[in-house]
């Protein structure tokens, strides 16, 4: 009898380490623990609030200690070649001598490790390297708050106000710096040879310079490839007006492989058109149609601004240039446009860059008129730098684009993949922002490009 009972706990345990073993998943095991009741005690800690989960002293903190320890004595044993112990030990040159207190900053805390040493000093664990303070997935979080638009100290805070976990403003800004050279490799990778269409759009942010802060633009450039998918080419941040940055940036794309670009789509940007046509003589230049309106209606009156709105779907909707030079030459000698001088002058400074769309059919033009798909980006970034008051210089602007950009898809990869299987009435995940997304009926759109440029398009198929 008091053999059998002996033996109930053993088999227990060994059934419950059957199922770990065989849970595939995270969760999985997480069932299997709370289905065998090995953890009800720690469950009914937690909820009595007599036990916490993260932070120092918690719970996680100390099965990673458990952990990470059994691994180092692994190691230690591995690197001397007797286990603890072992008389045969005492005949070999080198032996354990105790351990060193390390603290360690982790996702889920501070976790205090007793190191194992050797006598000779030869021993180097690989779990924990010589000089590590931190574990990767720790960085990992920091790089995301930081891609969300926190500050250093306020990544600070909330590390230490969440986790317990105390690391310096100058840590984290090391830990952020050590991606500087992946921007960098971003930045410079090499390019396709064409890009039927590329996008161009700014959004304002404040710079340190010279002891002042002043507002600068971070062009971000979307191009879509033969296959109508968006890829981010670069940001830029404009140092100068006028011609001498643009003919930077268009030397930077063509260094990287550009070597032909149908259509330009951008807001009006002085200097551009003529660096666009010194890199690319054949390159048409459109500007934003919606920048264009915007523009236009910028000094009506309340009251007449859904009018001329009206009003002006008759140029930018005409079959054609002269259709539309006639259009607003009626709208110019119309009561309306004689109320607002304004709008009708606003095209004519613009003609040469707004008329180039209309020479498409409907399933080009769609695709050209308007940098909507990249604005809807630069919201996004927007939401993201508000937080920041300034930036130390050009590049750390670069860099939180950068990372914004990628953890803004990166979520919602991830919420895809959760509803992965679902069907489509039931999903709720955002598609793409603009990094992969597909353009809107492109085989139309490349199809009629074809017709229009036939020679250069040809070429790269």
């Amino acid at each position: 009898m008091t053999n059998t009972v002996e033996r109930e706990p053993e088999a227990a345990a060994e059934g419950l380490s059957h199922q770990l073993r065989s849970a595939e998943t995270t969760a999985d095991v997480a069932a299997a623990l709370k289905a065998s009741g090995a953890v009800d005690g720690l469950l009914a800690q937690i909820d009595s609030g007599d036990l916490q989960l993260t932070g120092d002293g918690g719970l996680l903190p100390g099965l990673l200690k458990l952990a990470l320890e059994r691994g180092l004595a692994a190691e230690l044993t591995d690197h001397l070649g007797y286990d603890k112990g072992d008389p045969e030990g005492r005949e070999l040159p080198n032996s354990r001598n105790g351990s060193t207190q390390k603290t360690l900053a982790t996702e889920v805390g501070p976790v205090r490790l007793a190191v194992p040493r050797d006598r000779d000093g030869s021993f180097t664990p690989r779990l924990v390297p010589k000089g590590q303070r931190r574990l990767g997935g720790l960085d990992d979080m920091i790089i995301s708050l930081y891609a969300g638009g926190m500050t250093l100290r306020d990544i600070q805070f909330h590390l230490h106000s969440v986790y317990g976990t105390e690391i310096s403003p100058e840590t984290i800004s090391k830990i952020v710096d050590e991606i500087s050279d992946a921007v960098m490799q971003w930045q410079n990778r090499p390019l396709e040879a064409l890009y039927p269409v590329i996008y161009l759009d700014a959004i304002v942010v404040k710079v340190k310079d010279g002891g002042h802060t002043r507002n600068k633009a971070a062009h971000i450039a979307v191009g879509v490839d033969m296959a109508g998918i968006k890829h981010v080419l670069g940001i830029w941040v404009q140092q100068t007006e006028g011609a001498s940055f643009w003919a930077g940036v268009c030397a930077n794309l063509a260094n990287r492989g550009v070597k032909d670009v149908l259509i330009v789509c951008c807001d009006g940007l002085t200097g551009f058109p003529e660096a666009i046509a010194a890199t690319w003589p054949l390159t048409t230049v459109q500007t934003c149609v919606v920048h264009l309106i915007r523009a236009a209606l910028r000094f009506v009156s309340y009251k007449d601004r859904k009018a001329v709105a009206a009003a002006l779907k008759d140029v930018y909707q005409a079959v054609d240039a002269d259709a539309a030079k006639a259009a607003l030459e009626a709208f110019a000698a119309s009561e309306l446009g004689a109320r607002n001088p304004s709008v009708a002058a606003t095209f004519v400074r613009a003609w040469a860059e707004f008329t180039p769309f209309l020479a498409f059919p409907p399933e080009v033009r769609r695709v050209i008129y308007t940098t909507n798909s990249i604005e809807s980006l630069n919201y996004q970034l927007r939401k993201i730098i508000k937080n920041r008051g300034q930036f130390p210089n050009d590049a750390a602007v670069v860099k939180l684009l950068w990372l914004a950009i990628c953890d803004i898809e990166d979520k919602r990869a991830l919420a895809r993949a959760k509803e992965r299987g679902k069907a489509k009435s039931g999903r709720k995940a955002l598609g793409r922002l603009v990094e992969g997304q597909v353009v809107t009926n492109w085989k139309k759109a490349i199809e009629q490009l074809s017709v229009a440029y036939p020679d250069r398009i040809d070429q790269h198929l």
